[in-house]
Parts: structure tokens; sequence; C-alpha cells
């Protein structure tokens, strides 16, 4: 036992260091243009409480990003809690992701951005191998980065060359830490169910500079930090023999309860670009303590296997921001009243060459993967404000990937690429082109064997 932890433990920090290698290569690139960003996200995570992050796994993120039904030995999932009723090995897997961002707005101008982040931690081990699982992981929920530059306006009513030019930013997000049980009754159904903790800070500041010194530059900055607790229960259906001899049909559905965070949010103001404490009368910090409610999640999934070679996924997933979500807060975050439903669909498929055999070449058991998405964002028309016809802002998104194996057996590491666009040059403010890669290590041994004497 002891050397199976020593050669566990190993893995696991050669893991953490590749992943914070990846996390640290790359640093946002200079602001430029009319409009750029900073950070991994978009202008346009301004909005709300930044831009919404859906992460299953690796496996599932180069199969368009669902993974509901997606059903494996060699993942862990965060889609369905129902999933960890199938664990067999202790596992533990570390993601790191770098993307490149491109805006560009409807005059032309264009910004680029790149930096490299910490995608996801996830740990499970079964307590009934294929039956009872337990799963625990960290997960971004959503990430609010950005910086907007308008361009040199005339200082008003002032008759001369003066100008001022004001600047947006952000920083922060949400995050979520999770954990829960999955078990099976027989072959057909299996449920699940885990509790989660989502907190996190948003900053958002807004500083004016002008071209001449008889005017002060100032700056306003409020910064909300906020905690609650959601859960969310699953369920799924695996059905075999359905359309052929050996093939596998296996449909997952989840509900998300609505969470309330709690918090506080402070307003700082000052002159200059560093901005001070805003005091009222007694010296103390202008402070407002409120809430965020963040809205009821559907989501539903179908998985297909016709053979040990081939798997295909399709994906659904609704969140009612435009009804179901609300701030008490005095000074509302940018954006928040005028939020619509996000819907994301996600299609994609595994293609595995040796199947189960064990002895084939590496690249045929190397796994390869392909899907897309399109995802009607929760920022809406109302939001930007856009043009009422457009509704809102877009993404639409093509994933793909490597598994490829290790020597340790239930050791895989897996590559993830991605494309897509955010937005529109008419209609909208900016069309964010994005691509970027992911790395990931996905390490498992089988615990807790009970020896046989012969």
């Amino acid at each position: 036992m002891n050397d199976v932890f020593s050669r566990f433990a190993a893995s696991c920090w050669g893991a953490l260091a590749l992943a914070l290698l990846l996390g640290g290569v790359a640093a946002p690139a200079p602001a430029c243009a009319q409009a750029t960003t900073g950070g991994d996200g978009s202008i346009y995570s301004r909005f709300g409480v930044g831009e919404r992050r859906t992460y299953s796994s690796p496996q599932a993120q180069a199969m368009g990003g669902g993974g509901l039904a997606l059903r494996s030995l060699n993942y862990t999932g965060f889609a369905n809690p129902a999933l960890w009723s199938d664990q067999e090995f202790t596992r533990l897997a570390v993601e790191a992701r770098y993307r490149r961002v491109s805006a560009q707005n409807e005059t032309g101008q264009t910004s680029q951005l790149s930096n490299g982040a910490l995608q996801a931690v996830q740990f499970s081990f079964p307590l009934y191998a294929g039956k009872l699982g337990v799963g625990v992981g960290f997960r971004p929920y959503s990430r609010l980065e950005y910086r907007v530059q308008d361009d040199p306006q005339p200082v008003s009513p002032v008759a001369d060359s003066a100008t001022y030019q004001v600047r947006f930013e952000g920083e922060g997000g949400l995050q979520e830490v999770s954990g829960g049980l999955g078990y099976r009754f027989g072959e057909t159904l299996a449920v699940g169910a885990r509790a989660g903790a989502v907190f996190g800070i948003l900053e958002n500041q807004r500083a004016t500079a002008f071209s001449t010194p008889r005017f002060s530059p100032t700056t306003i900055s409020t910064r909300t930090r906020v905690s609650g607790f959601t859960g969310t229960a699953g369920a799924l259906l695996s059905l075999g023999d359905v359309f052929r001899d050996g093939d596998a049909l296996s449909a997952g559905a989840t509900l998300t309860l609505p969470a309330t965070l709690t918090g506080e949010r402070t307003l700082t103001s000052g002159r200059g670009l560093e901005p001070d404490t805003l005091n009222i009368g007694s010296g103390a910090a202008l402070e407002d303590e409120g809430s965020l409610r963040l809205p009821v999640e559907a989501a539903l999934g179908l998985s297909y296997k016709p053979s040990n070679r081939w798997t295909v996924v399709a994906d659904g997933r609704y969140e009612a921001w435009g009804s179901g979500s609300e701030s008490t807060f005095e000074t509302s975050l940018p954006g928040f009243e005028g939020l619509r439903d996000r819907f994301l669909a996600s299609a994609g498929a595994e293609f595995l060459p040796a199947g189960t055999d064990r002895n084939a070449t590496f690249f045929r058991r190397t796994a390869y993967r392909l899907g897309g998405y399109y995802e009607q964002s929760y920022v809406g028309a109302r939001a930007l404000p856009l043009d009422e016809t457009t509704g809102g802002v877009s993404v639409l998104g093509a994933t793909a990937g490597l598994s490829l194996p290790t020597p340790l057996y239930g050791t895989r590491i897996d590559v993830g690429f991605e494309a897509g666009t955010r937005g529109a040059t008419s209609g909208a403010p900016v069309r964010d082109l994005f691509y970027g890669v992911s790395l990931g290590v996905n390490l498992g041994e089988r615990w807790f064997q009970r020896r046989k004497l012969r």
C-alpha cells in the first residue's frame, strides 16, 4: 500500500508541476486599438458575473464540451454526478489551458491577447468499484477579465483641443468547489448528487484620463466579494444491444438548484489612476451588503457507442438568467438587469482504433476526438445595449483532441484544441476570434485492494 501511495503521490506532484508550467508560460498582450481585453476573457465578460464557464472532463471538452451521458472508466466528469458510480480507479486529473483571442470592432480595429491558466482539478475514488463512487473537484464558474478603452473624446463645452479618454477594466470571477456521490442500481439506472460552494471576487474599474493637466484624472472602482452554496442532482439511464449486438446507449440529465450568493461591495474613488477608498463623513468606507441570485440549470445528454471503437455524444443545457437571476446590491453589476436565458448545444465523437486491445501500437491506442458547440450567451441586447434585432451575443466553436496512452495502465495524457467566434462586427460592438490548446494529465491506480492467499 505504501508503494502504491508513493507512486501515486509522485505522479500527482508531476501533474501539478506540469499544469503550473503551462499556466505561467504566457502573459497578456499589450492593449491596443479601440477595444482590447486582458487575461483570458473577453470584453463581454464585463456583464453579469463574467464569462460563463462550463467544464466536465478533458474527454468531454474535446467532444464539444457536454458529457452528461459519457460513461468512461478513464475520466472523472463534472457534468453528471451519476457518472461517478462507474469509477474503478482512484483518479486525479489536472488540466491547464492556453488561449489567444483576437478582438475586432466595426471599424476594423483589432487587438490581440493570450494567457495560460489552470482549467480544473478533479479527484475521485470508488467506495464499491462499479457501483458507488465519490468525486470532488475545483473548476471556474465564471471569469471576469477585460480591458476596454474608448477613443479620445473632446471635452465639452471647452472650446479647445482638450480631450478625455475612458478606460474600463475588470478582473476576478467565481469558482466552484464541489463533491458528491454516484450510485448505480444494476446495469440500467444510476443516480448521483453533489453539493458545491460558489465564491469569488468581481472587480470593475472606470478610469478617466485627460490630455491636459488642467483636469485631474479620476478612477472609480467597485469590488464585490460573494459566496454561497448550490446542489446538483443527476440521473443516468444505460441500455445495451439497442440497435445492434454489442452497442450501448446512455441518456443523462441533471438539475442544478438556484444559488444565492451573499456578500459585500466596496466602492472606491479618487483622483489619479490609483483609486483611494471613498470616505463618508465619519471616514468609513462606502460598503453595500447584498446578494446575487444564480439561476436554475437543467441539462440533458445522449451518448451512443456502436462499438468499442466509436463514441458519439450530444448535449443541451439551459440556464434561466433572464428570469431566474437577481442582484440586491444597491448598484447592480454592469448589464445584470439586461441578461437573457443561456442555451448551450454541443455534439462530438471519439474514435479509438484499438478498442479494448491493450497490446496494440501506440497510435492505435491513441483516442481521436472532434466536436463543436453553439452557445446563446446570457449577454442580451438590453445589456450592451445592442440593436434589438440581434438578440444578443452568441458563440460558435469547434473542438478537437488527442488522448495519448502511457506505460502506466490507467494513466493518459490529453491534448485539446478549440477555435471559435463570439459576437459579430455588425450589430455587436466587437467580434472575438479565439483559439486555444489545453493539456491534461489523468492519473489512475487501483487502491485498497485486498490480497488473496493462494
